[in-house]
């Protein structure tokens, strides 16, 4: 029973002791049986082997200790590579804030017109260009909004981790109580087989109960080998979160027995207007916004003013003082095309953002819908389901132990309370899926 995120079967008291003159040709008829089963367990022992795949150099190890969730959530801030892209992202946007905030070079100017020292001209010369509207703040401000933009960005990218790693270690805590109840049916299955080869032996009952008991204990293998390679893909999706494909922990420690809260609609509802990637599209409007502001700067033109020196050899003022400003005419190029292209990138942010407001709420419902009607499931599996699977399953098995019940009617209540407990741990783990998905959409929406 459930008692501390841990189930077990009541096992039937029986030990093996003896020799079972029959044992040759029920093995004959159940080697399809057991070959199946060594050839899952051969396939799925390959298939684990395939995870032996280097980690990271920088990617944390975490200890080869019991992990919680807090640890595993600490670990992943630490060593997720996409979050550490993120952070580079933000990394390089000071960079475009400090390019745009700095002024054009001046260019010196140096023409020699002839070689010969008689008649030879010389000019030296300074071009300072002058910006104009206001460009130089206009590139600091479109830099500056990217830069929000990336660090909306990186929060975005931080909630939907903090969410993946929450589900993913629900996940490995699911898989471990299954592997639980995996455990104790195998161990069922095999008392149980021990018990109906006695009373084959003692002549009690037909070799037919027998054989059916080994077919039992050979699916009892099966389930057992998907349910230790379920716990290995759902450790290796944990600890890959942080960039660790070889998982070093232990097990995972925590109580996935106990139904979590809902959210209430009401808070789900004002958290909608703070979503992180809603607030991303907001700042990507704008920074869209400044680019237009850079854009129509740009059909100013700027203009260079020059000062210099021009020296004649052949005169008798030789010094002449060269002063000048260049202005380009805009007669062709007005910068129109790039305009153009802004305000068509800004009505484009514009539906971006009307699409994530609808996707979002989208989204964020239905994933509290899914998570209402699991909580429902999971509410219903524990008040009515599991109490009476568990009750028919420790009648079935004190009869089968004093001959009352058959033993197919023994395996058809372990079956039913195995099913009904792996539903239920089914139904705990889409909960908290849903909640963790809400939690990627909209941040913290719930007290865990």
């Amino acid at each position: 029973m459930f008692k501390q995120g841990h189930f077990s079967f009541i096992a039937i008291s029986h030990t093996h002791t003896g020799h079972r003159s029959q044992a040759s040709p029920v093995a004959a008829r159940l080697s399809s049986a057991h070959a199946f089963s060594a050839l899952a367990v051969t396939v799925l022992a390959l298939a684990a082997s395939l995870h032996a795949w280097p980690a990271r150099a920088d990617a944390p190890q975490e200890p080869a200790a019991p992990l919680t969730l807090e640890q595993a959530q600490h670990y992943a801030r630490e060593g997720s590579p996409a979050l550490s892209a993120a952070r580079r992202e933000v990394e390089a946007t000071e960079g475009q804030v400090l390019q745009g905030s700095l002024r054009p070079n001046p260019e010196f100017v140096f023409q020699a017109d002839d070689a010969s020292r008689l008649s030879r001209t010389s000019s030296a010369q300074l071009d300072v260009p002058i910006e104009t509207a206001n460009k130089r703040e206009a590139r600091v401000r479109a830099a500056e909004r990217g830069r929000v933009v990336a660090q909306a960005e990186l929060v975005d990218r931080g909630q939907r981790l903090r969410a993946a790693v929450s589900a993913a270690f629900f996940d490995v805590l699911a898989a471990q109580e299954l592997l639980r109840a995996a455990q104790d049916s195998l161990n069922l299955a095999r008392r149980a087989s021990d018990v109906a080869g006695k009373r084959v032996t003692a002549g009690k009952v037909s070799p037919v109960e027998e054989t059916k008991a080994r077919v039992a204990e050979a699916s009892a293998r099966v389930a057992l080998a998907q349910a230790e390679s379920g716990l290995r893909n759902a450790r290796t999706r944990l600890s890959s979160l942080w960039g660790n494909p070889m998982p070093h922990f232990t097990f995972a420690e925590g109580a996935v027995d106990r139904l979590p809260a809902l959210p209430d609609p009401a808070t789900l509802d004002r958290k909608l207007q703070e979503a992180p990637l809603l607030l991303r599209a907001e700042q990507e409007l704008q920074r869209r916004k400044a680019l237009v502001g850079v854009e129509q700067s740009r059909t100013v033109p700027d203009f260079t003013v020059s000062v210099g020196m021009k020296r004649r050899d052949d005169v008798a003022v030789r010094d002449q003082l060269l002063v000048g400003v260049t202005v380009p005419l805009p007669v062709f190029n007005r910068n129109q095309g790039n305009l153009l292209e802004a305000l068509r990138r800004e009505d484009k942010a514009r539906d971006e953002l009307q699409a994530a407001r609808t996707s979002i709420a989208a989204d964020a419902w239905q994933a509290l819908e899914k998570a209402t009607a699991r909580h429902r499931e999971a509410e219903l599996l524990q008040r009515d389901v599991l109490p009476g699977a568990r009750s028919a399953y420790e009648a079935a098995t004190i009869g089968f132990e004093n001959g009352k019940f058959s033993f197919l009617e023994l395996l058809d209540a372990q079956r039913t309370l195995f099913s009904a407990t792996a539903q239920y741990l089914a139904a705990i783990a889409a909960i908290h899926a849903a909640l963790a998905e809400l939690d990627g959409i909209l941040g913290t929406v719930d007290g865990r």
